[in-house]
């Protein structure tokens, strides 16, 4: 790896928001360096966060693409919050921790307590491999459940009317 990349990847895993990130953490240098060397960090949730996990299918219905440019631009305006997708056909909403004490739906799960999140680096926005649809834009903002859940509502709504289901 080049030096200057290395050196901007310590300065982006040093960010405010990768420090927010990785406040829960027993070990951040750990998911540092994971960054740091241009992997994804693996997180447990339910300490800064949890993450609601959310079918692909269900998140492109509800926004009525699968582009992603287009799709972290509807999350972005509908979920006001940081999201993860992982092309192996997840997206993740980051929620308050404690959702998932209370979670219901059975359009999604979600990971509290004693769950791991492959969490890319805080610039990795490229639609490539595990990156983030919507990248965390402050400190401490995370989607609102209600706007989840709505969101899951639309998907699976407009999924029915299709004639696919879940």
């Amino acid at each position: 790896m080049d030096a200057g990349v290395i050196v901007y990847a310590k300065i982006q895993s040093d960010s405010a928001l990768s420090r927010w990130l990785l406040s829960g953490q027993e070990a951040p240098a750990v998911g540092r360096r994971d960054w740091d060397v241009g992997r994804h960090a693996l997180l447990r949730t339910g300490l800064t966060f949890d993450a609601i996990r959310v079918r692909e299918q269900l998140v492109h219905a509800a926004v009525g693409t699968a582009q992603p440019d287009k799709v972290g631009g509807a999350l972005a305006k509908i979920l006001d919050g940081p999201v993860i997708h992982d092309p192996a056909a997840w997206y993740y909403a980051l929620v308050p921790a404690g959702t998932a004490e209370t979670w219901h739906s059975p359009l999604a799960t979600a990971k509290g307590l004693n769950c791991w999140l492959a969490v890319p680096r805080v610039d990795r926005i490229e639609p490539i491999g595990v990156h983030w649809a919507v990248p965390p834009e402050s400190v401490g903002r995370l989607c609102e459940v209600e706007a989840v859940d709505a969101l899951l509502r639309t998907g699976q709504a407009r999924r029915i009317e299709q004639g696919a289901h879940r």
